[in-house]
């Protein structure tokens, strides 16, 4: 297997939708608290990064399992089948990273306290099952739900917690902050998935995945789409005026004219080959510009 090929199907160009929540983790971190524990933190970054890769390749294989004949999807779509990829390596594979990314949570739990644990099985629960089981989380109508949560809130929840968990109190009001803050990331990863599931309607059907883009239509879901957009950036603003961000994360607002293109070309056509890159365009942009700008305001203030 040669690195592109690799690279496709551990999905790195998404990767984006891990470790900018990861980062804005550790801004919110320092600026509210003022704490980092830096080898506990980069412990966890090697074990969700791990388990991430586990995650996604789990996705391809249940993908390519689960796809009903009559029509070319195994063949010519799916990594595996196009590159004619082992099975029984790529099983050993997810055993062999889910199995080290989850030690090292294990281990890491003992250190900074239970309560990672817990989040860590929430988390470990929601990726195997993604794609796995007679109903996979991918197939059903909440799907964007649970990606967008798990992915933009709890990842930089245990990541404030790690870096916290000598001071950190599990009050609503803090709950409240990490999840406003990680808003813009929930909203955008969500996206990620849902642009996914309009490109892929038909195929979907075709392979009796039932997704929210079945039950809405593709109207209403590309309606969504921008409102989550719009949802995103409003949250944006509010971080700031409610002070759980300086006020350099407002420059993220200059993201906006390139989020509309990319946007406006989504609208104009939903083609997997074509415009799905539009939704990564939009997350990587606008959290890159996130994290950006708030660690510009840690380094003024």
């Amino acid at each position: 297997m040669n690195r592109e090929v690799f690279f496709e199907l551990v999905e790195l160009k998404a990767k984006t939708a891990s470790v900018l929540p990861f980062l804005l983790g550790i801004c919110f971190s320092w600026y509210h608290y003022q704490q980092l524990h830096l080898v506990y933190v980069l412990i966890y970054f090697i074990a969700m990064f791990i388990f991430n890769m586990a995650v996604d390749i789990l996705d391809n294989y249940n993908d390519y399992l689960h796809a009903k004949e009559g029509h070319d999807y195994k063949e010519k779509t799916n990594i595996i089948g196009r590159e004619n990829l082992s099975l029984a390596m790529l099983r050993r594979w997810i055993i062999w990273m889910i199995v080290i990314s989850a030690l090292m949570g294990i281990v890491l739990s003992v250190i900074v306290g239970w309560p990672l644990l817990w989040m860590g099985l929430y988390c470990y629960l929601i990726g195997i099952f993604y794609s796995s089981g007679p109903k996979p989380l991918s197939s059903l109508p909440l799907g964007e739900v649970f990606s967008g949560f798990t992915m933009g809130f709890m990842i930089t929840l245990i990541c404030v917690y790690i870096n916290t968990f000598d001071s950190f109190q599990w009050t609503a009001s803090n709950l409240g902050s990490v999840f406003l803050i990680s808003l813009p990331n929930t909203c955008l990863i969500a996206n990620l998935m849902l642009a996914n599931n309009i490109c892929d309607l038909e195929e979907d059907e075709k392979n009796h995945r039932f997704t929210l883009v079945h039950y809405l239509g593709k109207k209403a879901s590309i309606n969504l789409f921008v409102g989550l957009i719009i949802i995103a950036f409003v949250s944006i603003i509010l971080s700031v005026l409610l002070q759980l961000a300086p006020w350099t994360m407002l420059l993220t607002l200059l993201t906006l004219p390139f989020i509309w293109k990319q946007t406006q070309l989504f609208l104009k056509e939903q083609v997997k080959a074509k415009t799905f890159i539009c939704a990564v365009k939009i997350l990587a942009v606008g959290a890159l510009a996130q994290v950006v700008f708030f660690a510009i305001g840690l380094w003024l203030n």
